[in-house]
C-alpha cells in the first residue's frame, strides 16, 4: 500500500508529463489542465491504497478514460449548440446568453416562416427526447445538459459508470436515428459513429 507521500510524488512526477500529453491531444490547454486534474483527482479518491508500482497504469488509464470522457462530451455539446444556435436571432453580442434561451419566440422579430420552423423543430427534439426510455434519458440530460460528469450520474442514478456511459451512447444514437426520420439528417446533427 502506498503512503500519501508517495502518491503526491507519483503526482508531482507525472504532472508536467501528463499535461503536455493531454494539452497534445485536445488542443486545449485550459481543458488539458482540467482532464489532468480530474484524473489525478480520481487516482488519489479511489486507488490510493493500491502499491505505488500500480500507479503508472492505473494513472495512464484514468487518464485517457477522463480525455474519452471529455471527447464525447464535446461532440454532444457541439451538436446541441450546433442545433440550437440555428434557432438563434443571429445576435452574436452576448456570447454568454444560454442557447436555450434562443429558443424563446420573439413574435415581432421573426417572420411567420421562421416561426413555424422553429416550433415545429422544437416539438421534434422535444417528442425525441420523450421517446428515449427513461434510463437513456436521465442519463442524457444529466449527462450532457446538466455537464455533471459520469461518477456524479452514476451516483444520482444509483448504477455504475458503465452503464451511464452505455445509456448515453444508446440514448446518442437513439436521438440520431429519430431526428434523422424527421427530416434532421445525421450530418447535420453532428452524429457519426460510436460513442462509446
Amino acid at each position: 500500500m502506498a503512503t500519501a507521500k508517495e502518491l503526491s510524488d507519483f503526482l508531482a512526477q507525472v504532472e508536467r508529463r501528463a499535461f503536455k500529453q493531454t494539452a497534445y491531444a485536445v488542443r486545449d490547454d485550459h481543458a488539458a489542465l482540467d482532464i489532468v486534474q480530474d484524473a489525478m483527482l480520481k487516482l488519489a479518491e479511489k486507488y490510493a491504497a493500491k502499491p505505488v508500482t500500480e500507479f503508472p497504469m492505473l494513472f495512464q488509464r484514468i487518464l485517457q478514460n477522463t480525455m474519452r470522457d471529455y471527447w464525447r462530451r464535446q461532440k454532444v455539446r457541439n451538436l446541441w449548440t450546433s442545433l440550437l444556435s440555428s434557432f438563434g436571432s443571429g445576435n452574436d453580442d452576448d456570447e454568454d446568453r444560454d442557447p436555450l434561451e434562443t429558443l424563446q419566440v420573439d413574435d415581432e422579430a421573426n417572420q411567420p416562416m421562421e416561426q413555424l420552423e422553429r416550433s415545429q423543430t422544437i416539438a421534434i427534439i422535444e417528442q425525441a427526447l420523450q421517446r428515449l426510455p427513461t434510463r437513456q434519458r436521465e442519463a442524457f440530460v444529466l449527462r450532457y445538459w446538466e455537464e455533471m460528469d459520469v461518477a456524479e450520474t452514476a451516483a444520482i442514478m444509483g448504477c455504475s459508470e458503465g452503464s451511464v456511459k452505455t445509456h448515453c451512447s444508446r440514448a446518442v444514437h437513439a436521438l440520431a436515428l429519430i431526428l434523422g426520420k424527421q427530416g434532421l439528417s445525421k450530418q447535420g446533427l453532428g452524429i457519426s459513429g460510436d460513442e462509446r
